[in-house]
């Protein structure tokens, strides 16, 4: 069994936390799963995983990854409802990444909503 911890540093191994997410096995069940998921599939460039999950109104043709950058760490602030029986959830994170060697973070309260069961990233405010 694969043990290389998830990209999104939950703590547990890829193969159990993310990686069933972006394979399609199962959908995330609350909205901090979800913006962990999307973080991974950030970090491994899987474009069709993000625009899958990104909310119908506000989904872009595309996503664009830059090949000089390297996340680096996922920090989960806070969550704001989100959970199964939430129609609505929010998740403060921040991000941490770097461009041709030169630091950043990216530091969002996400918004997401579950239309019929399935989580959607809808947008996010950068603090």
């Amino acid at each position: 069994m694969d043990v290389t911890p998830c990209h999104c540093q939950s703590g547990e191994a890829f193969s159990v936390c993310c990686e069933p997410f972006l394979g399609g096995t199962v959908t995330p069940q609350s909205a901090e799963q979800l913006m962990r998921s999307r973080y991974s599939a950030f970090v491994v460039c899987d474009q069709s995983y993000l625009l899958a999950t990104w909310h119908p109104k506000t989904r872009p043709s595309r996503v664009r990854f830059d090949a000089q950058q390297r996340w680096l760490g996922l920090s989960i602030r806070s969550t704001e409802d989100g959970s199964e029986e939430d129609q609505w959830g929010t998740v403060e994170f921040v991000a941490r990444f770097k461009i041709a060697g030169k630091g950043h973070r990216l530091h969002e309260v996400s918004r997401f909503e579950n239309l019929d069961g399935r989580w959607y990233y809808l947008d996010g405010k950068h603090l």
